[in-house]
C-alpha cells in the first residue's frame, strides 16, 4: 500500500512539474527556451538562474513545493506547555480543531475585551480566530522552545494564507531576525510563540493586544541582549496577515549637522559617464563638507584627459592610479587619503537625480550598529539593478530583486523597505571611514574586481557593523558600461578565481544567507520558491 501511495505521489509531482513548466513557457517563451538551451549545453548553474524565476512565477509553483515536502518527519511532541490566546471571531472552530490536534491548550478572548492576567509566566501563542496551525506545529514549536537558550523569548515561524476555498497560497518564507525590516513589516504577530513573564499581560489594549504583547516581549528580549529566533517552517495557515508599510521619506531638515564625507569615483576614459556622474554630484545637496576624489586608472582618451585636467581642484581632486585595473586597490588608496569622516564609494556610471540621496545614506551610516549602506540602483529602463545583496545565490552572491520594477509588489515589497542585508554593492556605498580602516579596507589580493564589496561587507558584519539597504536613496546605474561584462577568457578566468575565493572565505557555495531562506531558490535573484 505504501509503495502505491509513493508512486501516486511521484506521478502527481511529475504532472504538476510539467504544468509549472508549461506556465513558464506560455508566459515567457523566449526566456524559457534560452534556459532550456543552456541546460542542453551543460551550463547547469546558468540554466537554473534563468529558469528559477520563470518557474517560481507560476501560480502552481507553491502547490508543487508543498508536494515536494509532504513527507517531512515531525518530531516528538515533548515539552514545554503552550497556551494559545485566541481573539474571538469567524472561523473559531477551525482554529480550535487545529489546537486540539496539536495538544495545545487555549483561552478565547472576546473582541475588544481585556486579556486575562491570571495566566502567569510561560509560553503563549496569540492567534486570530480562523487561523489554523499546520500539522506538527505544536511539536516543532516545543522542540525549538526546549532547545532555545535563556535569552530567547520569541520563536517565530513562516506562514501562508488560506484561500476562500481553503487552499493554501502566498507563502511567506521569512528572514532571520531583521530589526529594521520589522519596523516596516510586522512578520511576528500572529505567527510567533512568546515567553511571557508575570505582568506582561497587564494593561494591554482591547484592540491590537496581540501586537502590543508581541512588542512588549520583543523590547525586553532586545534589552537583555537576545533576539527572536526563526523556526524556518510553515507552521501557520492564516486568513490575513499584516501588510508591509512603505516608509515615509527621511526629514532632511532634521539633519543639518552631518559630518564631512569623501566621495570616491574610480574612472578610466568614458568622459561621457564621468561628466554625468560629477554633474550629479555638483547638484547634490549635502549639509556637511563634501570632498570628491576622482581616481583615474590610466585614461588615454584625449577628451577624457582634457576633462580631468580642467576639473576645478576645489570641486574634485584627481588622483592618478596607473597599472592593471584593480578596483579594490584603487578605492583603498583613496580611502587612505580621504579627509571625510564618512566615505562614499561611487561608480563613474552612476546617474544622480535626487539631490538628497547622500544625506539619506549618511544618516543611516552614522548609526553605531550599521556598517556599509547601499542605495536602490535602477537600470536606465527603470527596473531594479540592486536592492541589497544575497549571499549564496549561484554559489556566490547576487543582487536581490533584480529586474523588478520599483512599483511591483515583488516579495512582500522587500525591495521597497529599509532593512539589514548581508552586503551591498560598492557601486554606491556609504560607510564611516574609521570602520572601513578598522577592517583593512577591501581585499585587493583576492578580490581585485569582483566580490570585493561583498567580502568587505561581510568583514564589517563580523565586527558587529551590519550592512544596510536604503531604498529611499535611488540612483540610476549604467551597469558595466565602462568595464565590460568579463566575457573575454582573461576576465572569465579572473572572475572564476574570485568566486572560488569567496566560497573559501565565506562558505557561499553551500550556506544560506541569514536574510534569505532555505525554501527560496538559491539560483534566483528574485525571491521565489525552491523547486
Amino acid at each position: 500500500m505504501t509503495g502505491s501511495v509513493s508512486i501516486a505521489g511521484a506521478v502527481r509531482r511529475t504532472l504538476l512539474r510539467l504544468a509549472v513548466h508549461g506556465d513558464a513557457l506560455r508566459a515567457h517563451p523566449r526566456a524559457w527556451a534560452v534556459a532550456a538551451w543552456w541546460r542542453l549545453l551543460g551550463k547547469r548553474v546558468r540554466s537554473r538562474s534563468q529558469m528559477a524565476p520563470l518557474l517560481g512565477a507560476s501560480p502552481r509553483a507553491y502547490r508543487l513545493w508543498l508536494l515536494q515536502g509532504e513527507d517531512d518527519p515531525v518530531p516528538e511532541a515533548g515539552e514545554p506547555a503552550i497556551l494559545a490566546l485566541i481573539e474571538e471571531g469567524a472561523g473559531l472552530d477551525r482554529t480550535l480543531a487545529s489546537l486540539h490536534r496539536e495538544a495545545i491548550a487555549h483561552r478565547v478572548i472576546g473582541r475588544g475585551s481585556e486579556v486575562p492576567t491570571d495566566i502567569g509566566a510561560g509560553w503563549v501563542m496569540p492567534l486570530l480566530a480562523g487561523d489554523a496551525l499546520a500539522r506538527g506545529a505544536g511539536a516543532f514549536y516545543r522542540q525549538s522552545a526546549a532547545n532555545a537558550d535563556d535569552a530567547t523569548r520569541i520563536l517565530y515561524a513562516d506562514d501562508d494564507l488560506l484561500g476562500t476555498a481553503g487552499q493554501r497560497e502566498k507563502p511567506h518564507f521569512k528572514p532571520g531576525w531583521n530589526a529594521e525590516l520589522f519596523h516596516h513589516h510586522d512578520y511576528l504577530t500572529g505567527a510567533a510563540l512568546l515567553q511571557v513573564e508575570d505582568g506582561d499581560l497587564a494593561d494591554l489594549p482591547g484592540e491590537g493586544w496581540a501586537k502590543a504583547l508581541t512588542c512588549r516581549v520583543l523590547d525586553r528580549t532586545l534589552a537583555q541582549g537576545g533576539k527572536p529566533e526563526h523556526v524556518p517552517r510553515i507552521l501557520h495557515h492564516r486568513r490575513v496577515r499584516p501588510d508591509p508599510v512603505r516608509p515615509a521619506a527621511i526629514d532632511h531638515a532634521a539633519f543639518r549637522d552631518l559630518p564631512s564625507i569623501t566621495v570616491i569615483v574610480p574612472t578610466r576614459n568614458r568622459v561621457d559617464l564621468l561628466r554625468m556622474c560629477l554633474t550629479g554630484l555638483a547638484g547634490t545637496e549635502y549639509p556637511g563638507a563634501l570632498q570628491i576624489i576622482v581616481i583615474d586608472n590610466d585614461s588615454d582618451d584625449p577628451e577624457t584627459l582634457d576633462y580631468l585636467n580642467a576639473l576645478d581642484p576645489d570641486f574634485a581632486r584627481v588622483m592618478r592610479h596607473p597599472g592593471a585595473f584593480n578596483f579594490a586597490a584603487m578605492n583603498n588608496r583613496a580611502i587612505e587619503e580621504a579627509t571625510g569622516d564618512l566615505v562614499c564609494l561611487l561608480n563613474n556610471d552612476i546617474e544622480i537625480r535626487d539631490p538628497d540621496w547622500l544625506t539619506t545614506m549618511a544618516v543611516q551610516a552614522l548609526r553605531p550598529e550599521v556598517g556599509a549602506v547601499g542605495a536602490q540602483l535602477l537600470y536606465p529602463d527603470g527596473r531594479i539593478q540592486h536592492a541589497g545583496v544575497v549571499t549564496g545565490i549561484g554559489g556566490g552572491a547576487a543582487h536581490a530583486h533584480r529586474l523588478l520594477r520599483p512599483e511591483d509588489e515583488g516579495y512582500f515589497r522587500r525591495h521597497a523597505l529599509p532593512q539589514f542585508v548581508s552586503a551591498v554593492t560598492a557601486a554606491c556605498l556609504v560607510a564611516q571611514r574609521s570602520k572601513l580602516l578598522a577592517v583593512g579596507g577591501m581585499d585587493a589580493a583576492h578580490f581585485a574586481v569582483a566580490f570585493n564589496d561583498v567580502d568587505l561587507c561581510l568583514r564589517l558584519n563580523a565586527r558587529g557593523w551590519q550592512s544596510f539597504y536604503e531604498p529611499r536613496a535611488s540612483l540610476i546605474h549604467h551597469e558595466s558600461v565602462s568595464r565590460g561584462l568579463d566575457r573575454d577568457p582573461v576576465g572569465a578566468a579572473r572572475l572564476a578565481r574570485e568566486l572560488v575565493a569567496l566560497k573559501a572565505h565565506w562558505g557561499t557555495g553551500g550556506g544560506i544567507d541569514p536574510f534569505h531562506h532555505p525554501s527560496l531558490s538559491p539560483f534566483s535573484e528574485r525571491f521565489v520558491v525552491r523547486l
